[in-house]
């Protein structure tokens, strides 16, 4: 039951490669402190909500830095533009890195026979072996070749591909106009792959389901979108994601579950707020987000996954012939007996609940509130401050 969890830290491993070769010399972050965000599709600037990523992404980038947090976000754009070849920046990374680690598994290789050969002619009284003997003078050369080869002098590159037209592509002028320039004191770093994943790629060797897996959260702030396959995806995976209110998926989960952010199912209110609110309400689910605790996120990735069910095809197979079924009455009313009122389809009658694992409602109510807070009981007396997932005060 927990292998999609298993797959998400198989996944999340490669991207860490990525990482640290996409920004050698200045890879100062801790991995266990990072957090991977990503929106893909179609490069359509605005319909898919890239502009609003983008400028919550500053926005977010802000608030981190004004909090002190310790957590840094990487946010991808996967999205296919017109390019010419990978940067030369790009490909060097992952050699760099590569060259390093060859490097350490031979000097790891060849410590561990000395210590094993050591070990074996070692008598009661001997000194235990010497750090100073283990590793020899050529190694340190050879290691420090390829610390000095690690030496940066720019920043890490926004994009992995030399863009066709650079200068006029809408997504780089806005990071251009934004800044996120992957300084090291940026909480917020960006990584602009314009083409579609494939395990066959040099730089980022993952097919796109892997990635996902590997991924924390999706952002799809869509303008517009009939259905929406990319936040399905994620939550088929066990992944969450952010949604509006004016993609088909966004509105589907609204009338489904009560509370969808108990769920990993954020939806950002696109219908009838403005433009700067929405873009600080999409700044604030992923600054929320990005303060929760490692078994927080993993507790959240057990609800969305649980979700799968909802999108099932045997469950939206049904939807589509009651669409189709609809769009026939409408069309060829003289064809179907029976009254006009027919044809109206009702929607959900009963939503999904909130989940165990959140208190119920009011938290001002003493003892326990749900079975979740049974497994919250040692985080509780360990001091741990998952506010979330406990619904009381332990004395």
């Amino acid at each position: 039951m927990h292998q999609f969890q298993n797959l998400h830290q198989e996944a999340k491993e490669k991207i860490h490669d990525f990482v640290r070769g996409h920004f050698y010399g200045h890879n100062d972050f801790d991995p266990d402190n990072t957090l991977y965000f990503f929106t893909a599709g179609r490069y359509e600037y605005r319909n898919k909500g890239c502009d609003m990523f983008i400028e919550s992404l500053a926005r977010l980038n802000h608030r981190l830095k004004a909090a002190g947090s310790k957590m840094t976000v990487v946010a991808f754009i996967i999205m296919p533009a017109q390019t010419q070849s990978l940067t030369v920046e790009a490909l060097k990374g992952q050699a760099v890195i590569k060259s390093l680690r060859d490097t350490v598994d031979v000097i790891e290789r060849g410590v561990g026979k000395k210590i094993f050969e050591r070990a074996l002619k070692w008598h009661d009284g001997e000194p235990m072996p010497d750090d100073k003997d283990l590793i020899s003078s050529q190694d340190r050369i050879l290691l420090r070749r390829r610390l000095f080869a690690m030496k940066r002098h720019g920043l890490p590159p926004v994009v992995t591909h030399n863009m066709a037209n650079d200068a006029e592509d809408p997504i780089l002028n806005q990071i251009r106009r934004v800044q996120l320039f992957n300084h090291p004191t940026d909480r917020v770093k960006v990584v602009f792959h314009p083409e579609f994943l494939n395990s066959a790629n040099p730089v980022l060797p993952m097919d796109y389901d892997d990635f996902v897996r590997g991924t924390h959260l999706g952002v799809f702030p869509s303008y517009y979108e009939p259905w929406g396959y990319t936040p399905a995806e994620c939550t088929v995976m066990g992944v969450p994601s952010i949604t509006t209110n004016l993609s088909g998926f966004g509105c589907y989960m609204e009338e489904l579950i009560e509370n969808s952010t108990d769920y990993g199912i954020y939806i950002v209110d696109r219908r009838m707020k403005g433009i700067d609110d929405s873009v600080n309400q999409l700044t604030s689910f992923m600054y929320d987000f990005a303060a929760k605790s490692r078994r927080q996120r993993i507790n959240q990735r057990n609800r969305t996954e649980r979700l799968s069910d909802l999108l099932d095809w045997k469950r939206m197979g049904m939807e589509y012939v009651k669409a189709r079924q609809l769009a026939l009455r409408r069309a060829y009313p003289n064809s179907f007996d029976g009254p006009e009122d027919d044809d109206f389809i009702p929607g959900v009658d009963h939503k999904i609940s909130r989940p165990f694992s959140v208190p119920g409602s009011p938290r001002d109510r003493s003892g326990m509130m749900t079975p979740g807070d049974f497994a919250s009981l040692q985080e509780g007396r360990e001091g741990l401050s998952t506010e979330d997932y406990i619904a009381w005060k332990l004395p």
